[in-house]
């Protein structure tokens, strides 16, 4: 029997006043806020970052060949799909993929994740907090919300953490770069805000997108830009490998994270090359000593979401299946809504019922302590 489904992570659009209205008064003008173009449609526009074209983050279920067009001046606020900050719109669209309940990541706050200033980006994040605790609070059973935190200093994030949990929220997404100067993930300096996400049952989160522009950057990437499309996932195997062979895990043996929308058929190779670069290199490389092997660490402690990674699937012996998480991505145009089934279906016909139940339910439901 198919138990409920669960998307581990999909995505709000932020309405324009989720920042405006609930950002402190000195931040407003800096904050995300509508801008229309004439040629990309209406945009929000942040200090300090990229735009972020709206009619393309609602894009889910559009033909490839239509994204371009579907740019413009016609590709305004009012006329794009209401699931990502509607409650009503967002609960018809998962009932039309066959979704029960979802895991909720944001847009504009993805992009807040890069900003340099803290104190700006330390604002948009509360502000993003009350909003999206407000936009669940109305459909409890079935949108779960994540919390933000800057990582600029362990005891405000620790605080942050408290007021997460209070809100009624189920996890922490975290940016990809930390904004505490000379200590990366794997130091220790972070260790008491790991302890604190495990006693308050908040799973941290890498998403993709969220470490600044890096080899993924389109000013940057060689070749064609689409080649771009192939480097998002890297900033998260970097932060994957530098917290197991940092050894963050073998100190807070309770912490779990999630790796998120970076994939999972990669994963049997990267454990492979970090076991074999521990074992030749540790000690010229004066690598932390480990007490297992690194892949232990990584099959232990990270679950992985994917949307359309056939071969993941493929290679779950060589993964924790207990840490697959299936996700549809709505509303964004790499989404597989709202075919979500047709695709469930032929990817996982090898699975058995159990094993399908753990990689569409049990696991994230698990993970986050969802009522489902």
């Amino acid at each position: 029997m198919q138990k409920p489904i669960i998307s581990s992570d999909s995505h709000v659009t932020e309405h324009p006043d989720c920042y405006s209205t609930r950002v402190n008064k000195r931040f407003r003008d800096r904050a995300p806020h509508l801008v229309y173009d004439e040629k990309m449609g209406d945009l929000m526009v942040l200090e300090g970052a990229k735009p972020i074209v709206l009619s393309l983050a609602s894009a889910a279920g559009e033909d490839p060949k239509d994204l371009l067009t579907k740019r413009g001046k016609n590709a305004k606020f009012d006329v794009l799909p209401k699931g990502g900050w509607e409650v009503e719109a967002r609960l018809a669209a998962q009932d039309r993929d066959g979704v029960a309940a979802e895991v909720l990541y944001p847009t504009v706050g993805m992009e807040v994740c890069n900003l340099q200033d803290n104190e700006l980006k330390k604002a948009c994040m509360d502000a993003y907090n009350l909003w999206v605790a407000e936009l669940t609070a109305s459909a409890p059973e079935r949108l779960f919300g994540l919390g933000q935190t800057p990582m600029r200093n362990i005891d405000e994030s620790m605080n942050d953490l408290r007021q997460i949990k209070e809100l009624g929220m189920v996890g922490v997404m975290l940016p990809g770069i930390p904004a505490i100067e000379g200590h990366d993930y794997h130091s220790d300096v972070y260790d008491p805000f790991w302890d604190a996400c495990v006693d308050l049952e908040l799973p941290p989160s890498f998403h993709i997108l969220t470490s600044g522009g890096g080899g993924a950057a389109l000013n940057q990437v060689r070749g064609h830009k689409l080649n771009a499309f192939m480097g998002i996932i890297r900033a998260n195997q970097d932060i994957m490998g530098m917290m197991v062979l940092g050894g963050v895990f073998e100190r807070n043996p309770k912490l779990k994270i999630v790796c998120v929308e970076a994939d999972a058929g990669w994963v049997p190779h990267y454990l492979q090359r970090m076991d074999h670069g521990y074992a030749y290199h540790r000690y010229w490389m004066r690598a932390t000593p480990l007490a297992r092997k690194p892949s232990e660490y990584f099959l232990d402690h990270i679950a992985l979401t994917f949307q359309n990674d056939a071969i993941a699937l493929k290679s779950k012996d060589d993964l924790n299946i207990k840490h697959l998480l299936w996700a549809n991505d709505y509303p964004h145009p790499d989404s597989t809504w709202p075919n979500s089934q047709s695709i469930i279906g032929p990817q996982m016909a090898h699975l058995s019922d159990a094993e399908k139940n753990q990689v569409l339910h049990d696991n994230v439901a698990e993970l986050y302590n969802l009522a489902i």
